[in-house]
């Protein structure tokens, strides 16, 4: 029997509108060793004890996972709990034709060994590390050395459209809250709109009491 990984999850929601088609189901992973500048999800990069079988992980995903277009996985860095990413999305796919969109920071040349183990559960996957001092002008991508990869006849279909600057497309942002009023956000930022997010907060902020 195989063994049941573990995987160390950092969040999930739904339903993601700004990564990817459709909507999708958004899973975060926890934990990543690159630790690019200026990442937009720092508080991803700690390792911690893997949390939750995968199997209890999938159950607690199937009802949503039938409402939704695709599955965006992220984090974190999610190639690196390979048997947890390889569990989750093959129980994922068993509910419906739902598409897959995997980011990881590795570029394409170090990631492709684990993405062709991964073939066909993975439709598409941008790849290599955020660099702050790159333009972002590419769909789905954070900064344009990034790379869109199309790796199967669903993944061409669905993410062809992102290959090539489209206004409208890489420019939008979800918020979340979640039961303890924290905010959460999902989506491709542009350089000015967490300079812009920054400073709303703070003119929002509320007076301390006197």
């Amino acid at each position: 029997m195989t063994p049941d990984p573990l995987a160390s999850i950092s969040r999930i929601h739904f339903p993601v509108t700004a990564l990817g088609p459709g909507r999708r189901l958004g899973v975060w992973f926890q934990g990543c060793s690159l630790h690019c500048p200026g990442c937009v999800s720092p508080e991803t990069w700690a390792f911690k004890a893997p949390c939750l079988p995968v199997s209890e992980l999938a159950n607690s995903l199937m009802p949503r996972s039938t409402l939704c277009d695709g599955v965006t996985i992220t984090g974190g860095e999610p190639l690196e709990q390979p048997s947890a990413l390889e569990a989750l999305i093959t129980r994922l796919k068993e509910s419906g034709n739902l598409d897959v969109l995997l980011f990881t920071g590795f570029d394409f040349e170090r990631a492709s060994y684990l993405l062709k183990a991964l073939s066909p559960l993975i439709d598409a996957a941008v790849c290599g590390p955020y660099l702050e001092d790159w333009p972002n002008t590419l769909p789905l991508r954070g900064s344009d050395n990034q790379t869109l990869h199309l790796l199967t006849p669903r993944g061409e279909a669905r993410f062809a459209r992102y290959l090539e600057p489209e206004p409208g497309h890489g420019e939008r942002l979800d918020f979340m809250f979640d039961a303890e009023g924290t905010v959460w956000l999902a989506g491709i930022p542009r350089r000015e709109d967490m300079s812009r997010l920054r400073r709303l907060a703070e003119r929002r902020r509320p007076e301390p009491p006197k």
